[in-house]
């Protein structure tokens, strides 16, 4: 399969104005741009379609600075003509000056229910304090819930004594996206791929904690939560997709193995347990989050494709490709450049017309400066053509 023809680059465009066209069916729009609007930083984008057809969008306002700890509120935008305009960001939870952050949503697709499963701690408690256990207090597990595509939430709900365990220091939902396990004994189960830190001895590791991933399912649409077997060490900020009819798992994973790729492992049990984790090769990222989606369902002419999106390159935070699979991931050879610049978190979505949206970090001098929707109008097109 031969390789797409990269972008030209182009200069970000305004907030708030219908998208603008790099190429024949790929557009790219601004939602959010740093230092406007009363945030000094913008991160942490999720990216996902309602049962309604409204896309949601979300992510992290930064009031003080780019740092992942202080007053952090976490935001959204709606549209509802599959990502050409966009509302008024909505601010779905603040709390004073302390950390409100790391969206993951997952559509419930019986119910129609939105589930969004968010972190919270205290401004002043940094990442490293929470994990050297020198903290005030620690990282906490949120849920939120809307039964009007996105137009209202409840009153986040601690769930942590559910989803985190004792000896965890550091936690994070996401970033990005759950899933709904469509086929198999498990159909109907949520799961929301997480990561978390841990003591080890001075001996495993002298600095004395290790990073590890890990899912938390639910099997009653989200009333209660179950936490996966951890896979560890050096596992990091994941996300999550279903293969075959059988409830079948890939859990796709930001490493520290210095491999310049990312890190995979399967579960044969709708998520509870896990194989060996394997180095991803194909899957080119620096050590960064990265999105991970189902594309399309196999028909009865063509394979399902999944769809990867991450900095392609070992070490560096540049270069936001989408790196797609026509195999249910069992290979990944197509590729389609969106942004040759700095380039960081990601996320992405279906939309109503489905066509495949990203809404990535990107910036000219660094990749926090806006967070940028890109719509591919045709995937599955562009994939089999190339064949």
């Amino acid at each position: 399969m031969r390789t797409l023809t990269p972008l030209l680059l182009l200069a970000i465009i305004a907030i708030l104005i219908p998208a603008t066209s790099l190429a024949d069916d790929i557009q790219k729009q601004v939602l959010w741009k740093s230092q406007t609007d009363g945030y000094h930083t913008y991160r942490i984008p999720s990216l996902i379609t309602a049962a309604d057809g409204t896309l949601l969008a979300f992510c992290e306002g930064r009031r003080g600075g780019q740092g992942d700890a202080g007053a952090i509120d976490l935001l959204m935008k709606s549209s509802s003509d599959n990502g050409q305009t966009w509302s008024p960001q909505q601010v779905v939870w603040k709390d004073a000056d302390n950390t409100c952050g790391n969206p993951c949503p997952v559509l419930d697709r019986s119910t129609g229910r939105l589930h969004l499963l968010m972190t919270f701690n205290l401004g002043t408690d940094t990442e490293s304090k929470i994990i050297a256990r020198t903290a005030e207090s620690s990282r906490t597990v949120w849920q939120s819930f809307s039964d009007d595509h996105g137009k209202t939430w409840s009153k986040p709900v601690d769930i942590t004594s559910q989803t985190k365990r004792p000896d965890w220091t550091w936690y994070a939902t996401g970033p990005g996206i759950g899933i709904q396990i469509e086929h198999g004994p498990h159909k109907g189960r949520l799961v929301i791929p997480c990561d978390h830190a841990y003591d080890v001895s001075k001996e495993a590791n002298k600095r004395g904690w290790e990073f590890g991933s890990h899912v938390i399912y639910s099997d009653d649409h989200g009333d209660t939560w179950n936490i996966s077997e951890p896979l560890a060490p050096g596992m990091n900020e994941c996300q999550v997709v279903e293969i075959g009819n059988d409830s079948s798992l890939i859990l796709d994973m930001r490493s520290y193995r210095g491999k310049g790729c990312r890190a995979q492992a399967i579960s044969k049990d709708g998520g509870q347990t896990w194989s060996e984790i394997k180095d991803a090769q194909a899957l080119v990222s620096p050590v960064c989050q990265a999105s991970l989606l189902r594309a399309s369902w196999p028909t009865i002419d063509k394979p399902g494709l999944i769809v990867f999106a991450a900095p392609y390159h070992e070490s560096k935070r540049v270069n936001l490709t989408l790196i797609v699979s026509p195999n249910d991931g069992q290979s990944w050879n197509g590729t389609i450049p969106l942004y040759e610049g700095p380039s960081a978190y990601s996320s992405l979505a279906v939309l109503a017309n489905s066509h495949l949206a990203c809404l990535a970090e990107i910036g000219e001098k660094n990749p926090y400066e806006t967070i940028t929707l890109f719509t591919v109008s045709d995937v599955k097109r562009r994939i089999y053509s190339a064949e």
